[in-house]
């Protein structure tokens, strides 16, 4: 089905920050399969843990316990607000656990009316029908879902827009902390809180979708650390499975403890490969040292951008973001600008909400590289 538009370049293999593709061209590539390679290409830590992990055993379904997923659960619920997990393959399903969660937990609690999620503006949770719904995007489902699915629509960083959204059907709230496709908005610290204090005074639940902003990609484990608020409910995929494909739903045990046999299920989901390496994955990204060079990478690298927008106004403007997740708005089309990087100056960038070119380099970027981006950026600021 042609669902995509891939360019002619055919990729072969790749090596930290690079991709090369089968002429032997090297990209430089602050993509990261879309914030999924945290650790670059070709990581040893995570290819030893594959390959050992598949001399061993590759998947029972979740009809038996396996040790790595066991492992990974535990090592989460440690790290993070949560008691529960439930492993999926991807974000929109770890996304479908935790919508379906917010219902179920109202429905066991005898308020069975309280069906409709709010979702905001700008989101992205996902191409399933029930995340698309959650989505602020109506282009995603156009043709495919003929009536709101239960799902309404706050305006992101408005707190009275949330207020006037919720109804006495509400069942819960999602957004990310860190809004990628939109064009990177960090929710504000006193307007996170507010929604959560305005979902504990409704009784409703709090979800955060950290598919693409999560596993260190802020400069903290999750963003949510970041920023002060925990959820009730939470999803996690992309960098968890450093290209493998992996997804998570944590929850509290006040939430979790309602998806009971029959609620939900994944054949295979948290299969032992896909644990194995996300047990690789938080062997580093866990660790403080880590998490605080992500911090300054990030720092230096919007510190470097804005430099840019100074010196180009008329091509370059706002940066925003959090750790390694950055954007930036630019006057030219965005889509020309990521073509023209790609096919003349070999750089890989994503497009994103409000004309903006979105960073997502691996979390373990050099400087030299940084700069390498910086110095072509400045190239292209000249053709526009």
């Amino acid at each position: 089905m042609p669902c995509y538009a891939p360019p002619a370049v055919l990729f072969e293999r790749g090596e930290g920050t690079y991709l090369i593709a089968d002429n032997g061209d090297k990209y430089l590539d602050f993509t990261s399969g879309i914030a999924v390679n945290a650790l670059g290409h070709n990581h040893p830590h995570i290819i030893a843990a594959l390959k050992a992990q598949a001399d061993k055993l590759w998947h029972t379904s979740n009809m038996f316990r396996t040790a790595p997923a066991e492992k990974l659960s535990e090592r989460l619920a440690r790290l993070t607000f949560a008691d529960v997990m439930f492993f999926a393959n991807s974000g929109a399903e770890a996304n479908e656990c935790g919508l379906k969660a917010m219902r179920r937990y109202h429905y066991d609690n005898g308020d069975k009316k309280r069906t409709r999620i709010i979702g905001m503006t700008n989101s992205f949770h996902g191409r399933t029908i029930a995340t698309v719904g959650a989505s602020g995007n109506a282009t995603y489902c156009e043709g495919f879902i003929p009536n709101d699915c239960h799902f309404d629509q706050a305006v992101f960083g408005d707190i009275e827009s949330l207020k006037n959204t919720i109804t006495d059907e509400t069942a819960g709230v999602i957004l990310e902390p860190i809004q990628g496709e939109g064009g990177i908005t960090v929710a504000d610290k006193t307007y996170l809180q507010q929604v959560r204090d305005v979902c504990d005074a409704h009784g409703i639940l709090l979800m955060f979708d950290e598919v693409q902003c999560g596993v260190a990609r802020s400069g903290e484990l999750y963003a949510y650390q970041a920023l002060g608020v925990a959820p009730d409910i939470m999803s996690s995929a992309k960098g968890i499975g450093a290209g493998f494909p992996l997804g998570v739903c944590m929850a509290t045990e006040k939430v979790g403890k309602h998806m009971v046999v029959g609620t939900h299920g994944s054949t295979f989901g948290g299969n032992p490969l896909a644990t194995a390496v996300g047990n690789a994955v938080i062997d580093i990204v866990a660790e403080p040292a880590f998490l605080q060079g992500v911090r300054e990478k990030g720092e230096y690298l919007r510190g470097k951008l804005r430099q840019l927008a100074e010196k180009y106004p008329n091509v370059y403007g706002e940066v925003s973001g959090l750790g390694l997740m950055i954007g930036m708005k630019v006057t030219p089309p965005n889509g020309d600008m990521l073509v023209l990087l790609r096919d003349k100056y070999h750089t890989l960038v994503v497009k994103a909400g409000g004309n903006s070119l979105r960073f997502l380099p691996p979390l373990t970027v050099s400087k030299e590289e940084m700069d390498t981006l910086i110095a072509t950026l400045d190239k292209v600021a000249g053709e526009f």
